[in-house]
């Protein structure tokens, strides 16, 4: 198989919807999508169909039970980022590779911040207004990867 272009990290995402969204992004782009657990929905046909992600045979993903197994899986030579709204860089300021792992927290607590004190050199954010404590995850993800496929050139 090709190695994927990028790898996208959902840490305990709770929407099912959400993760649909996010698997057509990583379908279009040739991304591999990780799924840590606990997950707040099944991933049997049933639901998976019913959360519109009826394209999900064509995605390339993994579930794993924890942070640790992730990062043991994880290609050793690629670059975490992590997505997160914690006064790091600028989304755009960060300087994306091919096989760069791109982390998202869940809907409702973000990322822990063990996880975001580990790898605090590599925390990019979105710009907001105050008025605003979060975007929606597949709205985040769509552009953070986006943004990684532009500064490769294309696919």
């Amino acid at each position: 198989m090709t190695p994927p272009l990028l790898h996208v990290v959902l840490h305990q995402p709770e929407i099912p919807q959400n993760t649909g969204n996010i698997g057509r992004t990583c379908v279009a782009v040739g991304a591999k999508l990780w799924l840590v657990r606990p997950l707040g929905f099944r991933l049997d046909e049933k639901h998976l169909r019913r959360a519109g992600m009826d394209y999900w045979p064509h995605l390339y993903y993994e579930v794993v039970d924890s942070w640790q197994e992730l990062t043991e899986k994880l290609p050793a030579d690629s670059t975490m980022w992590l997505v997160e709204n914690a006064n790091g860089k600028m989304l755009w300021d960060a300087e994306y590779q091919k096989g760069d792992v791109l982390v998202f927290g869940c809907e409702g607590r973000g990322l822990p911040q063990s996880i975001i004190n580990e790898h605090r050199e590599h925390v990019v954010e979105l710009p907001m207004t105050d008025v605003v404590r979060s975007l929606n995850l597949a709205s985040t993800v769509n552009t953070a990867v986006y943004e990684a496929v532009r500064q490769f050139g294309g696919l």
